[in-house]
């Protein structure tokens, strides 16, 4: 107690960051000031200032235990990759080591490419790819039993100049968006701004188990999912998990996660538990786009590595436990210029704010116009089992605007003009000592994919453990396109004012078929957003071929943020994952129960006949041990039965040859097929006597940590 009681966190706050302000203190002016000039308007180091800056780099991070560095990068595996290299060079002629780090080594790496995803961009055989340092995202130290590593955060392309990567995108829709904004602004009188920035907090839940139950689980080992498990007694009916009280063991690693985070630069802020048992969540403040999607890496890794310390596994798996709310990943994007203007606030008056208006109705374009593509960049194998399950926002995209802004555009829609707002005003609490509170002028809607929050939009769909690198590099590059045809538009009117109203008004009428504010888990939802005309992609492997469509390659090659290649490989990289992924789950299914779980119940079913026939013996009636020997042998027979089917589902897979196909298969034959296994054996988990089950409950997983 007494160490949290001392814990000063102004002082440890980004202690193992090379943070600007080190930079500051440690280089020439000149070498800063080269830094800042070509973060603020790009460019390329020369590598005389390079060397500088990897010396004084180096230096720290030797003073603070580094004895390694490596190019830490976020392949398209969806996770980070390193690979250290110590600062040691060869002995000088005393023969005592000298530990050196060049510019050369800094701004540039040669990691092996081979054996990462590239969707046929490289043969294996064409080992080479690059990594570049990020010069906008600050390097940063590792710190475990491997000792302390210098990451220096970088973006990784292939010999032939491809992006393998999530983070090169990223930055390149980042300019593309910063770009066709200052258009916007600059239409409305703003001539100091020079950028502006995707910001973004993405609010990361998680499930926290014992270690020693998680590790007699070989699904949540293989696949992070339990692929067998009945229902416990009690799951999260009576909402008490959500916001409540924190388990002490849960709190102090919570209180750990918060100190390894805020070391590193991670503005941690919120924890509290979530709704499903064992279920918590952490979230940050906001920050650039490219910042956060760094940080977001780092909360996840750590959050995995401080939970082994405590005894308990983190799960960031969507849904890990069938029956209770998986895990997503809350996605606030926002658009800030450099000199302090947030794009996305409203206002006192909205209906007022012409440029809001305008981002507002470009926002509308572009997400009505896209929302296949934005459905597609929250896809992953994981959210296929969140999303639309009456937890999660729906596989189809809407938005919602709240009732004030949403009156705002009826009234432009209809008349043309928006000559009122929806006033907030007081909430009375009835309680004499408890104050009035200002009243929002509209309520939330936590059953929207893409919902407006003040001054901000909140993309609810990104699953937990994907990376957000895709859902913000799509959500850059779709407004940027939307922001583009504005401008082309405007800037060339005679009458601004009114070609910016008649624009707005054009806008918000072909694409108010978006706005959503009813029930997002609602059938009578998907019954009205079909006859909206609105897509309803309902799977990863559905959505993969939307990034190769035609007006998809004409969007992100207009901005310079994919080629067709690159989003041909991204295509068929999903393909591949996914199908890797249920090849796992299927054979891990096929281990649990032809060696854990068949097993077990025979042994039951010997135990029941060797009941009947000793009361029979004792010249009783066996009725009842007889009916529930029959009851569990036929169950136990369909186990196996679908166990022989899914066997043979998995064998024929492996003979078709294309990934597409292959990837289809596992979706419509082989995943019907785990679902026909796992139904008699969790059947059979509640007639058995618990002390024969090989493995933890579900009530033994989620209650007991």
């Amino acid at each position: 107690m007494s160490e949290g009681l001392n814990l000063n966190v102004e002082e440890i706050f980004a202690s193992k960051v090379f943070t600007f302000g080190k930079m500051k203190e440690k280089l020439p002016k000149s070498v800063y000031k080269e830094i800042m000039r070509v973060m603020e308007h790009g460019g390329e180091l020369s590598l005389s200032v390079a060397d500088v800056i990897a010396k004084s780099m180096k230096d720290w991070a030797v003073e603070n235990g580094a004895t390694h560095y490596t190019h830490w990068f976020q392949p398209l595996t969806g996770i980070t990759a390193e690979k250290h290299d110590a600062f040691v060079t060869h002995p000088d002629e005393d023969g005592k080591m000298i530990m050196e780090f060049s510019g050369k080594e800094l701004i540039k790496g040669e990691p092996d490419a081979s054996s990462f995803p590239s969707g046929g961009l490289r043969a294996t055989f064409e080992a080479r790819g690059y990594t570049a340092w990020d010069i906008t995202s600050p390097a940063f130290l590792k710190e475990d039993a491997t000792g302390v590593i210098l990451c220096i955060p970088t973006a990784f392309c292939s010999y032939t100049g491809e992006a393998l990567d999530k983070k090169t995108p990223l930055l390149r829709s980042m300019e593309a968006i910063s770009q066709q904004a200052l258009r916007i602004v600059r239409l409305f009188g703003n001539t100091e701004a020079t950028k502006v920035v995707a910001s973004v907090g993405a609010e990361q839940e998680y499930f926290l188990v014992d270690r020693e139950k998680y590790l007699q689980r070989e699904d949540l080992i293989f696949t992070g999912r339990t692929l067998f498990g009945a229902p416990a007694p009690k799951g999260q009916e009576l909402e008490d998990h959500y916001f409540g009280a924190i388990r002490e063991r849960v709190g102090a690693y919570m209180k750990d996660l918060n100190i390894e985070l805020w070391k590193l630069g991670v503005t941690a802020k919120t924890q509290h538990n979530e709704v499903a048992p064992a279920q918590h969540e952490l979230a940050p403040v906001y920050e650039s786009a490219n910042i956060a999607v760094d940080h977001n890496q780092l909360v996840m890794e750590i959050m995995k590595k401080v939970a082994g310390r405590h005894g308990m596994t983190c799960l960031l798996h969507e849904k890990p436990f069938a029956g209770v709310n998986g895990s997503g990943k809350h996605n606030n994007w926002s658009l800030n210029t450099d000199n302090g203007v947030n794009l996305l606030e409203p206002g006192d008056t909205p209906n007022a704010n012409i440029q809001f208006l305008l981002v507002l109705a470009c926002i509308l374009k572009a997400v009505d116009t896209h929302a296949d593509l934005l459905r597609q960049s929250a896809a992953d194998v994981g959210n296929d089992h969140r999303l639309g399950a009456n937890e999660a926002p729906p596989t189809i995209i809407s938005v919602f605007l709240g009732e004030q802004l949403e009156d705002v555009v009826k009234q432009l829609v209809e008349t043309g003009e928006a000559a009122h707002c929806l006033e907030g005003g007081k909430l009375e609490t009835g309680v004499s000592t408890l104050p009035e509170l200002e009243k929002d002028a509209t309520d939330r809607n936590r059953t929207s994919p893409f919902a407006f929050t003040g001054n901000k939009f909140e993309f609810r769909m990104v699953g937990s453990a994907d990376s957000i690198a895709s859902p913000n590099t799509t959500l850059n590059a779709i407004v940027a396109e939307a922001f583009c045809e504005a401008a082309d538009i405007l800037e060339k009117a005679d009458d601004f004012e009114l070609a910016v109203h008649d624009l707005i008004k054009e806008y918000m009428t072909k694409h108010q078929r978006i706005i959503f504010s009813g029930d997002g888990y609602s059938d009578e939802w998907v019954a009205e957003a079909k006859r909206r005309g609105l897509p309803n992609i309902r799977s990863m492997v559905e959505a993969a071929e939307t990034l190769t469509e035609e007006k998809a390659v004409k969007l992100f090659e207009k901005f310079g943020i994919f080629t067709r290649v690159e989003l041909e490989s991204r295509e068929e990289i999903i393909y591949e994952i996914y199908a890797k992924t249920l090849h796992i789950e299927a054979l891990t299914m096929m281990n649990m129960a032809g060696k854990k779980y068949i097993p077990a119940v025979i042994r039951y079913t010997k135990f029941l006949a060797e009941a009947v026939i000793a009361v029979k013996a004792a010249g009783d009636d066996a009725l009842v041990q007889a009916e529930l020997l029959g009851d569990v042998n036929g169950r136990l027979a369909a186990a196996k039965a679908a166990l022989s089917d899914l066997n043979k589902a998995v064998s024929d897979a492996a003979a078709i040859e294309k990934s597409r196909d292959r990837a289809f298969y596992y979706r419509n034959v082989v995943k019907s097929a785990m679902e026909e296994l796992r139904k008699p054996i969790d059947d059979l988990e509640m007639i058995v006597d618990k002390e024969v089950w090989p493995v933890p409950s579900y009530g033994e997983l989620t209650f007991e940590v």
